[in-house]
């Protein structure tokens, strides 16, 4: 015949809730520091710039004038 068994008991546990995978302060990191690449390459674009239009500058002062039909820009 039958014999009673004793009683299965689950505990049921409740989900925990769903964590972000990327956090705020990861995101505000990432941005800072395109920011402060995207600064660096652009002050490094100026003086590089800079350099070469000084370079042309002290080349063109150092030769001697030339009379021809030609255009200079004298940048």
């Amino acid at each position: 015949m039958l014999i009673q068994q004793d009683p299965i008991i689950v505990g049921v546990v409740d989900q925990p809730e769903a964590a972000r995978d990327i956090s705020l302060d990861v995101v505000v990191g990432m941005f800072s520091m395109a920011g402060v690449l995207l600064l660096c390459a652009a002050l490094g674009g100026l003086v590089v710039g800079a350099i070469f239009i000084a370079i042309r500058r002290a080349r063109d002062a150092k030769a001697a004038p030339t009379d021809s039909d030609h255009v200079r820009l004298r940048l």
